[in-house]
C-alpha cells in the first residue's frame, strides 16, 4: 500500500525532499510542515499546520493521519530528539538519533569524537571564556584564526578571521555580545586551513554507507567570493576536483570511520551523514559534520539520484545498504542558484511579490521554494533565501548556463544571487593536466583489487610441485617434487570461441572457466598427460572486476577439479578494442607425461580395436557460431524455456552447461596401459578428431544408434536443416572423447569409465580403403532425430523462418502500468527485435506522472492516464480503459506492476489475452508479500510466474515459470532483486509464446501448445 509521508522544514531543502518522495509510486502523498508556497497544494505535495515543536501533539498526527513515514530536514528538530520521540512513540522517522546528532550540534563534541577516532581535522581547542580563547589565539603555534560557535547557528556560526585582532573580536562578538545567542557559550577555536572546500555526504544505516556525488556550496554572498557569509548561495555537483580514488579515501578515512565510531560509542548513526571538508595538500580535512542534507547541496543531489528516495530511505532505515546502494546519474552535472532578499545576511523586507516563475518551468528547469509565502493567489517572499533555481546538464557550464537563464526570468524587488556558481570546478577543467593510464581508459586499480580477489583462489588450487601463489614475474613448477623420473612436457592452448558470447548476453559467467579449463586439459589428455599447472588470458574493453572476479572462480574450482594449479595469467584491459560488456578468453595448460606412457601408441593401434565413448555434458564449447545461426533462423531466445534439455530450464541455461573435465577419470586408465589412444571430441568433431590418433593406414566405424545423443542436437539438426555430415564434423553428438582399447581390454576399461560417466562400446577400428572417408558414422541422423524427447515444442514463430525472422504481421499489445515500469521496459526492449512477434501500440497507467509514462513516450509509444480517483466505481474505471483498448485495436493486454484489481466482466472479456506476472512459482504463496512467504516457509527456491488472468487471484494458466534460488542470508529485497530479474526475461519470453500463437488458452482453462510449425 502507498504510503503517506511528511516532511518536517520549510527551506528549498524540504521543497527538494518533497519533490522527490513525490516521485515514488510507493508514495501516494507528501504533507510539508509547516512548509512554503511550492509545497502548497502541488500535485501529491501539500502542507500542513500541526505544530513540529510539540512531539507528543506531532506523533498523535502521524497516528490519526496515517503517516507512515517522517522525514526530518532541518538540524534543530533532530537535535531536539524529534527522532527519538516519534520512534518510541511508534512513529516512522529518518534521521539521526539526538545522541548521534550531537555531531553537528555541539562542535566541542564533533572534535573531540574526530580525535578519539583518528579522523583527520584541523588542529582545535574549546573555551568558556572569552579571555583564554583570545590568549590562545595569539599564542597558538599554528593560524588559529577560525572562530565557531560550538552549538546550533543555522549554518552561520562560523567566522573566518583575516588575523589574529579580527579573530578576537569574533570571540568576543561570539561570547559576551550572544550575536549566536545561546550556541556561542562555548567557542572552538581552529586552525585555518588552506584548500578546495567540498561537501561529502552518505546515507548510513549505521553500519554501511552509501557516498553520494561530492558537491560544493558558495558561502560567500557576492561573485568571486566576496561580501559576508551566508547559508549558502548555490551548488553544483559533481566536483571535478574530487577524483574517484579520492572519494574513495574520503569514503575511508572520514565517513567510514565516523560511522563505525558513533556504533562503537552506543550511538549508530542511521541516515544522512554531512562532511564538510577541505581538500589540503596533506590529504582530505574535516572542517564539521552536519547531520543531514545541507541546503542548497540538496537541491542539487536529488535531482540526480537515479533511485527512488523512498525505497532509499527504507533500505537506510532496515540496514540494507549493502545490498542496496542507491544509483545516481551518470555524465550528469547539476547546478542551484539561489536567490536572496535584498540585505540578507542582514536585515531584509517580506511580502515582496514574486514573478516569472512559470517562465523558469518552460525552460525545463526546476524551482525549489524556500523563504515564500502563498496569499490571496501570490508568491510572496518570507525570508532572506528566497528561493533556488536548478538545472540539469550534461556538463558543469551549461547547467550553470541554463540556471542563470531561469534566475533571469524571475523578479522580485531587491533580489540578490550569484552567476558564478561553480567557478572554481570551470576553472579546473580548464587546466591543462596531464593523462593518466586511467583518463586512457586502463584502471590500474580495478586491476589490483582482482588480484587480491583472486590470489586466495589460486592458492586453494596448490599441489605436489607448486604452491600457486601469485605476484611474481613467472610461475614455478618442480617436476621432482612432482613425482616424476623422465618426464615429457605436454602443453595446450584453447579458448571457449563464441559459447562467450552467449555467456555475456545472459549476463551468467561462473561456468566458462570450467570451459576453458576442460577445453585445454582434455587436449593434453590425448598425449597421455597429466595436467600440472595452468594459466588464463582476460582481455576487456574495460575491467568489470565482478564479471573477471567470476569468470576467474569459475578457472580456480575446475583447476581443483582437473588437479592442476592455477599458476599465474593475464588480465589485459584494452580500451577500443572491446564494446562495453565484452571480453574474451584464452587458456593454457601444461602437463608431463613419463617417456614411456605417451599416447598415442601408434604402433599398437590394430584393425579390429574397439572404440569407447564417454558421455558429453552437451555441445561443450565448440559450434557455437553455428549454435547461434541457429538460434537467430528459428527465432529463439536465451530467455526462453528450452525446447530441449531438463524441464524448467531456459535455452541460455542449456547452452552454457559446463564442458566436461575428463583428466581425473582417465588418469589412472591411461596410466594402466590399456588405452592406445584417446581423442578429445573438439572442434572439428567426430570426422576430424578421431583421425588426429590413428595411424594413416588405419579408419574407424561408429554406429550412432550405440550412444546416447542429447536432445540439444535433434533440436539443432532439425531447426537448422543440417546435414549429416554438417552434424558429424561440427559437433560432439553427445561423445566427449574417445577411447581406442583392444578387444581384451575393453571390458575392464569401459567398467571404470562406467563407474563415473555414462561410456559405451560405439565401433570399432578398420583398414583404410582407398578413396574412402576415414570416420564412418552409421545411421548418425537416424539417431540424432530419435533422440528427441517426443514432439517440439514451437520455440516462438516459424522453423524454418527466414534468417530477419520478420513475421507476418505482429500482434498489438497494451501495457497496464502503476509506476517505474521495470518489467515494460523489458518488454519494449523485446518487441525491438525485428523477429517479435509483438508490438506494444499503448501503455496505460492509472497514476500520472509516472516514471514508465516517460519511458513509453521516450520510445515513442502512446500513453494514456485512466486515473481511478476520477472514477466512483471499478466498473467505469474498467469501463474507460476498455474503451482505450478498443481505440487502439488493442490484442493482447500485460500487467506489469498494475496495481489495480480489475472486475469480472473485465477479465473474462479478456480472457486469454491478459497476461500478469507474480514472484513467485505458483500455485505456491499467492497473494501479497510472496518474499516473505517464501523465506518464513524455508524453501531452496523462488521465482516468478508469467500467467493468464483469471478471475481468482493469481489463478491463472501458467504460461512461463523462472527459478530463483533462495540464498543463506536472502532478504525479502535481496530475493525481490533476483526474482526481479528473472521477470524481466520470463515476460518477454511468455509474451512472444503469446503474441506468436505458440501457447494459447483452452475453453478448458488450460494452456494449449501449438506444436505445428507455422508457416
Amino acid at each position: 500500500m502507498a504510503e503517506r509521508v511528511l516532511v518536517i522544514g520549510s527551506g528549498g531543502r524540504e521543497h527538494s525532499l518533497a519533490w522527490k518522495l513525490a516521485q515514488s509510486p510507493l508514495v501516494h502523498q507528501v504533507l510539508v510542515a509547516p512548509g512554503n508556497a511550492g509545497t502548497a497544494d502541488n500535485g501529491k505535495i501539500s502542507n500542513s499546520a500541526v505544530s513540529v515543536s510539540n512531539h507528543s501533539i506531532l506523533a498523535q498526527y502521524c497516528k490519526d493521519h496515517n503517516v507512515g513515514l517522517v522525514v526530518v530536514g532541518p538540524e534543530a528538530p533532530l537535535a531536539a530528539g524529534m527522532v527519538d520521540d516519534l520512534t518510541a512513540a511508534g512513529v516512522c522517522c529518518f534521521g539521526p538519533s539526538a545522541k548521534a546528532a550531537q555531531l553537528e550540534a555541539s562542535k566541542s563534541f564533533s572534535k573531540e569524537f574526530m580525535d578519539r577516532h583518528g579522523i583527520p581535522t584541523a588542529r582545535w581547542k574549546a573555551f568558556t571564556d572569552p579571555q583564554e580563547a583570545c590568549s590562545f589565539i595569539q599564542s597558538a603555534e599554528f593560524r588559529a584564526l577560525v572562530v565557531k560557535a560550538s552549538g546550533l547557528a543555522a549554518g552561520k556560526g562560523v567566522i573566518v578571521a583575516e588575523d589574529k585582532d579580527q579573530a578576537c573580536r569574533a570571540v568576543w562578538d561570539i561570547m559576551q555580545d550572544k550575536t549566536f545567542g545561546a550556541a556561542g557559550e562555548t567557542v572552538v577555536v581552529e586552525e585555518l586551513l588552506e584548500g578546495e572546500e567540498v561537501s561529502c555526504l552518505c546515507f548510513s544505516d549505521g553500519s554501511t554507507v552509501a557516498p553520494m556525488p561530492p558537491a560544493q556550496d558558495h558561502k560567500r554572498l557576492l561573485d568571486g567570493d566576496l561580501g559576508p557569509n551566508t547559508g549558502g548561495m548555490g551548488a553544483y555537483c559533481p566536483t571535478p576536483q574530487v577524483s574517484e580514488d579520492l572519494l574513495q579515501k574520503i569514503r575511508e578515512t572520514v565517513l567510514q570511520k565516523t560511522v563505525d565510531g558513533m556504533r562503537q560509542e552506543g550511538s549508530p548513526y542511521v541516515g544522512v551523514l554531512y562532511a564538510g571538508l577541505m581538500l589540503t595538500r596533506d590529504g582530505p580535512r574535516v572542517l564539521e559534520y552536519n547531520c543531514r542534507f545541507g541546503d542548497p547541496e540538496c537541491q542539487v543531489l536529488l535531482p540526480l539520484l537515479k533511485s527512488d528516495l523512498y525505497q532509499v530511505i527504507q533500505d537506510t532505515m532496515q540496514g540494507r545498504l549493502a545490498s542496496s546502494a542507491p544509483t545516481w546519474q551518470e555524465n550528469s552535472a547539476a547546478v542551484t542558484v539561489v536567490m536572496a532578499s535584498g540585505g540578507y545576511p542582514g536585515d531584509y523586507k517580506k511580502g515582496i511579490e514574486i514573478t516569472g516563475l512559470s517562465r523558469v518551468k518552460e525552460l525545463g528547469l526546476q524551482v525549489f521554494h524556500a523563504g515564500t509565502v502563498l496569499k490571496e493567489g501570490r508568491v510572496l517572499t518570507s525570508g532572506g533565501r528566497v528561493l533556488t533555481v536548478t538545472a540539469v546538464n550534461r556538463d558543469l557550464p551549461t547547467a550553470l548556463q541554463n540556471a542563470n537563464k531561469g534566475v533571469a526570468s524571475v523578479q522580485f524587488q531587491g533580489a540578490v544571487y550569484r552567476r558564478d556558481i561553480g567557478h572554481r570546478a570551470i576553472a579546473f577543467l580548464q587546466q591543462p593536466r596531464g593523462l593518466t593510464y586511467k583518463d586512457s581508459g586502463v584502471d590500474i586499480a580495478a586491476g589490483n583489487a582482482l588480484v587480491d580477489l583472486i590470489k586466495p583462489l589460486a592458492a586453494a588450487t596448490a599441489r605436489k610441485g607448486c604452491s600457486a601463489e601469485l605476484g611474481g614475474f613467472a610461475g614455478l613448477f618442480d617436476l621432482k617434487a612432482a613425482g616424476y623420473i623422465d618426464p615429457i612436457l605436454v602443453s595446450g592452448t584453447d579458448g571457449v570461441g563464441t559459447k562467450l558470447k552467449i555467456a555475456q548476453e545472459c549476463n551468467k559467467h561462473d561456468t566458462l572457466g570450467q570451459d576453458l579449463v576442460a577445453m585445454c586439459v582434455n587436449d593434453i589428455l590425448a598425449q597421455g598427460a597429466e595436467p600440472l599447472f595452468f594459466l588464463d588470458y582476460f582481455s576487456c574493453g574495460r575491467l568489470d572486476v565482478g564479471v573477471a572476479s567470476s569468470v576467474i572462480t569459475g578457472i580456480a574450482e575446475a583447476c581443483k577439479t582437473a588437479g592442476c594449479a592455477l599458476l599465474g595469467g593475464e588480465t589485459a584491459e584494452m580500451p577500443g578494442v572491446y564494446p562495453p560488456g565484452e571480453y574474451d578468453l584464452a587458456g593454457f595448460a601444461v602437463g608431463a607425461v613419463e617417456r614411456d606412457r605417451m599416447l598415442p601408441r601408434l604402433d599398437s593401434i590394430a584393425a579390429g580395436d574397439l572404440l569407447l565413448g564417454i558421455a558429453s555434458s552437451g555441445v561443450h564449447s565448440n559450434g557455437f557460431s553455428l549454435v547461434r545461426k541457429v538460434l537467430q533462423r528459428a527465432c529463439l531466445q536465451y530467455s526462453s524455456p528450452a525446447p530441449f534439455g531438463a524441464a524448467g530450464q531456459t535455452v541460455g541455461e542449456v547452452l552454457l552447461t559446463p564442458t566436461k573435465i575428463y583428466s581425473k577419470l582417465l588418469q589412472p586408465i591411461l596410466r594402466s596401459g590399456a588405452v592406445k589412444a584417446y581423442a578429445h571430441i573438439t572442434g572439428g568433431g567426430l570426422l576430424e578428431n578421431i583421425p588426429r590418433v590413428l595411424p594413416k593406414t588405419l579408419a574407424v566405424d561408429l554406429d550412432a544408434s550405440l550412444w546416447k545423443i542429447p536432445e540439444v542436437f535433434s533440436w539443432l539438426q532439425r531447426e537448422g536443416q543440417l546435414s549429416e555430415e554438417e552434424m558429424g564434423r561440427t559437433f560432439n553428438c553427445g561423445l566427449g572423447g574417445v577411447l581406442v582399447v583392444g578387444r581384451e581390454a575393453a571390458d575392464e576399461v569401459l567398467r571404470e569409465l562406467k563407474s563415473h560417466e555414462e561410456a559405451w562400446v560405439i565401433g570399432t577400428v578398420t583398414q583404410q580403403q582407398p578413396g574412402e572417408e576415414r570416420v564412418l558414422i552409421r545411421n548418425l541422423l537416424h539417431s540424432v532425430q530419435s533422440s528427441s524427447r517426443g514432439t517440439p515444442v514451437s520455440t516462438g514463430l516459424r522453423s524454418g523462418a527466414p534468417q530477419d525472422c520478420a513475421p507476418e504481421r505482429r500482434a498489438r499489445v497494451a501495457v497496464l502500468i502503476s509506476g517505474t515500469g521495470t518489467n515494460l521496459q523489458a518488454l519494449m526492449e523485446q518487441v525491438k527485435k525485428p523477429w517479435s512477434s509483438a508490438e506494444i501500440v499503448l501503455v496505460i497507467s492509472n497514476r500520472p506522472g509516472v516514471e514508465g509514462l516517460k519511458k513509453a513516450a521516450l520510445a515513442g509509444i502512446p500513453t494514456r492516464v485512466v486515473d481511478h480517483k476520477q472514477y466512483g466505481s471499478r466498473a467505469e474505471f474498467d469501463s474507460t480503459i476498455e474503451r482505450v483498448l478498443e481505440e487502439f485495436s488493442v490484442e493482447v493486454v500485460c500487467l506489469a506492476g498494475f496495481m489495480r484489481i480489475l472486475s469480472g466482466p473485465f477479465v473474462r472479456k479478456w480472457s486469454g489475452k491478459l497476461l500478469n506476472v507474480h514472484p513467485s512459482l505458483l500455485p505456491s504463496f499467492k497473494g501479497v508479500n510472496a518474499h516473505r512467504q517464501v523465506l518464513q516457509a524455508g524453501v531452496r527456491v523462488s521465482g516468478c510466474t508469467v500467467h493468464f488472468v483469471a478471475e481468482e487471484v493469481d489463478a491463472g494458466a501458467i504460461i512461463v515459470q523462472e527459478v530463483v534460488p533462495v540464498m543463506v542470508g536472502d532478504t525479502e529485497d535481496s530475493l525481490s532483486e533476483r526474482v526481479k530479474e528473472a521477470e524481466h526475461r520470463a515476460f518477454p519470453a511468455a509474451l512472444e509464446l503469446v503474441a506468436s500463437g505458440t501457447v494459447r488458452l483452452g475453453e478448458d482453462n488450460k494452456i494449449h501448445w501449438n506444436t505445428q510449425e507455422q508457416h
